[in-house]
């Protein structure tokens, strides 16, 4: 079973050799990289890839570790005993399974996607520890033990917001997607726009990678954003002379929106644009 890639998304030697790694050792395979290189898209196209289903517990700042094994709803079972509602004395009636549950309780193999796992408390990897490491859990509200009937491939991301524990990382095999080069992101700009102009893509790739490269940028520019860009480029039928030919005056190209994203960096542009035009 080898992850070599989709039609749908381009992944390098050293990202295919990274997931069938983490498959060979059976270990969780923790995705970093700029927000916007596909860390999440991955997940969906190893499913994909290898035939799987896919789950995903995408992570909030609210969410803790427990959610993902199951939850207890006791005020339910309180109020239903009051009101002396039928199934009240089955416990499990009132247990709400997780993702990780669920994917230990699937009768195949499935992807198991934990999206963005730095945006919880720093304790929220220390707390899945011994789940992910041995499989297993128990519910104390059942008394059951539950086992991973097929061991699922596990992908997390992480964004880097925070630091996560040694004792995390040194059970995962861990990847860091670095940024496309030109030649990479031509191949992903084909994957979503086959028909596209080459010299479109020529011109809008330079531009995308110039402002890149403006030091002091608080927000760079990501490969979502690109496709983005381009996709508005084709729906108004933009000519590629007039990204060749632009007015290097003008402060940013056309439909910035889509690739600047606050004001600080759209005044940076401007002001720099400004000292162009005077040192002329």
């Amino acid at each position: 079973m080898q992850f070599q890639g989709t039609d749908q998304y381009v992944a390098t030697d050293d990202l295919k050799m990274a997931v069938n790694a983490a498959i060979a050792l059976q270990r969780p395979l923790l995705i970093k990289g700029e927000p916007g290189t596909g860390k999440t898209l991955l997940a969906e196209q190893v499913a994909e890839a290898l035939g799987k289903p896919l789950l995903a517990w995408h992570i909030k700042s609210t969410t803790k570790a427990q959610q993902g094994l199951y939850e207890y709803d006791a005020v339910s079972r309180l109020r239903d005993s009051q009101l002396g509602a039928d199934g009240v004395e089955d416990v499990s009636n009132y247990i709400k399974k997780g993702k990780l549950w669920e994917a230990f309780a699937a009768d195949e193999q499935v992807v198991l996607l934990i999206d963005e796992i730095d945006k919880a408390d720093i304790e929220f990897p220390n707390d899945l520890l011994q789940e992910l490491d041995r499989m297993e859990f128990f519910v104390y509200e059942t008394g059951e033990t539950v086992r991973a009937a097929k061991r699922p491939i596990v992908i997390i991301t992480s964004n880097n917001e925070k630091e996560l524990p040694d004792a995390f990382l040194r059970r995962c095999f861990f990847h860091y997607i670095n940024f496309p080069d030109a030649q990479t992101m031509m191949k992903i700009v084909d994957v979503h726009f086959p028909d596209i102009k080459q010299e479109l893509v020529s011109e809008a790739l330079e531009i995308f990678f110039d402002l890149r490269k403006v030091p002091g940028l608080k927000k760079k520019p990501s490969t979502s954003e690109l496709i983005d860009w381009l996709k508005l480029l084709l729906a108004d039928d933009i000519p590629d002379d007039v990204l060749r030919n632009r007015d290097t005056k003008k402060a940013i190209p056309p439909l910035y929106g889509a690739l600047v994203k606050n004001e600080a960096d759209v005044q940076l542009l401007e002001r720099l644009a400004f000292m162009n035009r005077r040192e002329r």
